[in-house]
């Protein structure tokens, strides 16, 4: 009998991705969503569910029916400069729910193998890639709960024997993420420009930040290696390990505009505070599953445009 597969937070940007991926090779998937949601791509033979996580019995009560051997735990919320904003949704969001996961499966007596979803954001910002050995100290709201999330994963590990899986999640983007993030932004903005429904002008926030940019196409079959083979209780970057200013990100996607584009700086758009250099070392990842990230960031800039251009 096939084992069955959990996705948790499947109906947005990271699931949507992650089912196309796991639908190719899985023959029995589960996909909750949270109430109010309507999931982004349905996934062929895709069995969706709508559970709070936020409510501990029905968390439990939908674990008991379903009896998962694979969790992928991608709910929650992920946005940095939005937790400020929303402190206590993204501390109810990212730590509470996966308290009452892995709480539910302890009581349910189940062990599957759990990879949740964290961040590079936990860690100490230095001017250097970053290892998993390095200082954590998170500088945000979001970052914070992500370490949270991490320690009941490793503590599950510890103290139940649930094998959980840390992915420390650089910053990935593609197609039908929200134009909230930085690079999709970019190109709803240039896709209306485009379209004539804008003035021919770039309104961004820090230029001069530096990040570590993979295609989330990397970053979910990144997941799936590391449900195949990663160590419990110990984390991963999950990161292209290179990086890019903000600033040579905008001139790249002006390049591939089909119209003159300027660019002036929104102050609105600044974060309180802003971490200015940050580049993930995945090297603990490929020796342990293999994987590497394989997709040229220019297709993905072309494909983050082509999304824009079609809505």
């Amino acid at each position: 009998m096939a084992s069955c597969v959990l996705v948790t937070g499947a109906a947005g940007f990271v699931g949507s991705h992650l089912l196309e991926l796991l639908t190719r090779d899985t023959t029995k998937i589960v996909a909750w969503q949270k109430p109010g949601t309507e999931p982004l791509v349905a996934g062929d033979g895709v069995r969706w569910a709508t559970v709070e996580m936020l409510d501990r019995e029905a968390v439990r009560a939908a674990l008991r029916t379903i009896q998962p051997e694979v969790i992928y735990h991608l709910a929650g919320l992920p946005h940095v400069g939005d937790s400020w904003g929303k402190t206590r949704d993204t501390f109810e969001g990212n730590v509470l729910a996966s308290h009452y996961l892995f709480d539910g499966l302890r009581r349910e007596g189940l062990k599957p193998r759990v990879l949740i979803t964290s961040t590079a954001f936990v860690y100490q910002p230095v001017e250097r890639a970053l290892l998993e050995s390095d200082p954590v100290c998170p500088n945000s709201p979001y970052g914070t709960s992500k370490l949270a999330q991490e320690m009941i994963a490793m503590r599950a590990w510890e103290d139940d024997r649930i094998p959980g899986l840390v992915a420390r999640a650089f910053n990935h983007i593609g197609p039908r993420q929200s134009p909230s993030f930085v690079a999709p932004g970019i190109a709803k903005q240039i896709a209306t420009i485009e379209a004539g429904l804008a003035e021919p002008v770039l309104r961004m926030g820090n230029l001069e930040s530096r990040r570590d940019l993979m295609d989330v196409r990397d970053t979910v079959k990144a997941y799936r290696a590391m449900m195949l083979s990663a160590t419990p209780g110990i984390p991963y970057n999950v990161s292209s390990g290179t990086s890019v200013i903000i600033k040579d990100l905008v001139d790249l996607f002006i390049a591939h505009a089909k119209v003159p584009i300027r660019v002036e700086q929104d102050p609105a758009k600044f974060r309180p505070v802003d971490t200015a250099f940050l580049q993930g070392d995945h090297s603990r990842l490929t020796a342990d599953t293999g994987w590497t990230p394989t997709i040229p960031f220019e297709r993905t800039v072309e494909d983050l445009l082509a999304y824009w251009r079609d809505q």
